[in-house]
């Protein structure tokens, strides 16, 4: 078979396409206490100047921790993960050394697959994400592990079920092999309904002055000519659990309005937009129509009306409207390679597709470290 592109390695895993600018809607909006911890692991094989292997871990959505093999060090990406380590003083340690176990696990799984799928190229991805979510009001938790390969879903775990599910055809010889290990299965379900759970309140609390803060939004209408859609752009606002649509007459629009994705901001605040199309709004209807936003914390909604007076015109400021989209692409751009593997993670409920790295056996480190045990893929 022949090699895949780098830009599909780096940027096309689980659906990519489709998923890219929509990563950090992973929590349900109508679900405004949903809380959730994820893990990312990328390895590649052949891709000039991207680390063999790094590891992001998350929390609702804020990034905590990074590791990749250049450095070989986990390290803090919050200045209250410090905390940590006074509940665990050889934490950083324990994450360190076994994410160095992962990572040759992941090296031996890509030379494994590479003849599963008859593969002669040495340019290669694998990828793992998993994590855990908790409703901090109903008490309600799920779990996700999923695997992918070369930017295609290979395998994923089903907590419901306590089961593998192949993705694909390569798959069905790990699914088999993982499915009859019971004490494998029980341990996963062990961890993503006990221990992910407990390390995620841990966090929830370390963080709590800046995962559980509310920032409201600057909120814009843009549109870049007379017969486009006005975009209701709100910006700068935390946290990412968020409602904007627009409404005549007070009722929610849905025909006429197509929603943005949520975009991250370079200082951990986020954005997001939704464009009402003009094409059948005569103009002396303008005042029937507002731009809703409702965010988690606070209290009341903000409400923008459509008037022609608090449109900002693409077109009038072309060049400064068109870098200001190029900053956020390339923020977005940038913060998906860092992450390596963080905007390669598909919505759960999607089941998206996976690949097997490695594992470190070691049950206390599985523990403390809170990974569930990875599975290797065999012949």
């Amino acid at each position: 078979m022949s090699q895949v592109p780098q830009e599909q390695l780096l940027l096309g895993g689980f659906k990519m396409k489709q998923f890219i600018f929509s990563l950090l809607v992973l929590c349900d909006v109508a679900s405004p206490v949903l809380h959730s911890l994820k893990y990312f692991y990328t390895a590649s094989s052949g891709v000039p100047n991207f680390p063999e292997f790094v590891a992001v871990g998350m929390v609702d959505e804020l990034q905590i921790v990074h590791y990749d093999s250049n450095t070989q060090r986990t390290q803090p990406k919050q200045d209250w993960m410090d905390k940590v380590t006074t509940d665990d003083p050889q934490y950083w340690e324990k994450q360190t050394g076994g994410l160095m176990n992962v990572q040759q696990v992941f090296k031996v799984n890509i030379e494994t697959l590479k003849k599963r799928f008859n593969q002669t190229g040495d340019r290669h991805i694998a990828q793992k994400m998993y994590g855990c979510e908790w409703d901090d009001e109903t008490g309600a938790i799920d779990g996700y592990e999923q695997y992918g390969y070369d930017g295609e879903d290979f395998i994923v775990f089903d907590l419901k079920m306590m089961s593998w599910i192949a993705l694909s055809q390569e798959a069905f010889i790990t699914k088999l092999r993982l499915d009859r290990d019971k004490a494998d299965l029980e341990y996963r379900k062990y961890y993503f309904t006990e221990l992910c759970i407990m390390w995620l309140k841990k966090y929830l609390k370390y963080g709590k002055e800046t995962l559980q803060r509310t920032v409201p939004p600057s909120v814009s209408l843009l549109q870049k000519s007379p017969s486009s859609p006005v975009a209701c752009h709100a910006t700068g606002f935390y946290p990412d659990r968020v409602m904007v649509f627009w409404t005549r007459d007070g009722e929610e629009l849905h025909e006429e309005v197509e929603h943005g994705e949520l975009l991250p901001n370079p200082d951990g605040t986020f954005q997001i937009s939704a464009e009402l199309s003009l094409a059948s709004v005569r103009p002396e209807d303008w005042g029937r129509y507002a731009c809703k936003l409702q965010l988690h914390g606070l209290r009341d909604d903000i409400i923008t009306p459509l008037e022609s007076g608090r449109i900002r015109s693409n077109r009038a400021k072309a060049s400064s409207v068109g870098v200001a989209v190029g900053v956020v692409a390339a923020v977005v751009v940038v913060m998906v390679l860092v992450a390596a593997g963080v905007a390669l993670y598909k919505k759960k409920n999607e089941r998206e597709k996976c690949l097997p790295p490695g594992s470190d056996n070691s049950s206390e480190l599985s523990e403390k470290l809170n990974p569930p045990p990875d599975v290797s893929v065999e012949n």
